[in-house]
C-alpha cells in the first residue's frame, strides 16, 4: 500500500486544544481569538477540506496522492486511511472489469461454436418437428447469452473515467423514451443526483430497459 502522508512531526489535537485553552487564559481576549481561529483554521479546517477534495477528485477517476497539509497527526492518520482506501477501491474495480473483459471475451468462442452447430442441424430438412424446435431453442438460448455479455461490457465501460460524474434520471428520460417507444417511462425523484455521468448513466438504464422489455414489460 502506498504511503501518502510523511512520517514527520505534527503537533497532536490535544496539544493543539490545551494551547489554545491556555491562549485564551492567558492573552486578552480578541488576540486569544485570533490565536484560536488561526489555529483551527490551519491545523484542522484547512486539512479537513483538503482531504474532501482530494476524494473528490479521487471519486471523478483521479488516482490517489498526497496532500499538501495534514495539520494534526489525527487528521494525517485519517487522510491516509482515505487515501488507501481509494486505492483498494480503485484496485477491485480494475479487476472486476478485467475480469469481465476476460469471461466475455473467453465465452465468444464456444458461444460462436454453438451457433454453428444449431445452424448445421437446422439445415438438416429431414429433422423431426420435436428435435427442430430444441434447435430453435439451442439458437434462442445462444442469442440471449451474446446479448447478457455485450450488457455485461457495456455496464462496466459505463465505469470508466469518461463516464464518472453527477446527472440526474430525469436528463436520461427522454433518450430512453426515443430509443423505448414501445414501452411508458415514468420516475419519481427524477431530480435526484447520481454520481454517474450522463453517458455512463444511458448504458446503465438502457440495459435494464431492454431487459424490461425483452421480459415483456409495458411500463
Amino acid at each position: 500500500m502506498s504511503r501518502y502522508v510523511e512520517p514527520k512531526w505534527r503537533p497532536p489535537l490535544m496539544l493543539i486544544l490545551g494551547g489554545s485553552l491556555l491562549a485564551i487564559l492567558v492573552l486578552p481576549v480578541y488576540a486569544a481569538i485570533m490565536v484560536l481561529g488561526w489555529l483551527l483554521w490551519r491545523l484542522i479546517l484547512a486539512p479537513v477540506q483538503a482531504l474532501a477534495a482530494k476524494a473528490e477528485l479521487i471519486r471523478d477517476g483521479e488516482a490517489p496522492s498526497s496532500i499538501d497539509h495534514y495539520g494534526t497527526p489525527e487528521i494525517g492518520e485519517l487522510a491516509q486511511a482515505v487515501l488507501d482506501m481509494a486505492e483498494v477501491l480503485q484496485s477491485r474495480e480494475m479487476a472486476v472489469r478485467g475480469y469481465t473483459d476476460h469471461v466475455t471475451h473467453e465465452l465468444k468462442t464456444p458461444l460462436t461454436a454453438i451457433r454453428g452447430a444449431a445452424e448445421l442441424l437446422g439445415a438438416d430438412e429431414e429433422l423431426s418437428a420435436e428435435s427442430r424446435h430444441l434447435v430453435d431453442a439451442i439458437a434462442g438460448a445462444e442469442k440471449r447469452a451474446v446479448k447478457l455479455l455485450g450488457a455485461a461490457r457495456e455496464i462496466a465501460a459505463a465505469r470508466m473515467p469518461e463516464h464518472r460524474g453527477t446527472t440526474s434520471l430525469s436528463a436520461c428520460l427522454q433518450q430512453l423514451r426515443e430509443r423505448f417507444p414501445q414501452i411508458e417511462i415514468d420516475a419519481s425523484n427524477a431530480d435526484e443526483k447520481i454520481p454517474l455521468a450522463k453517458s455512463g448513466l444511458e448504458i446503465v438504464l438502457g440495459q435494464l430497459t431492454q431487459n424490461a422489455v425483452g421480459a415483456g414489460a409495458s411500463k
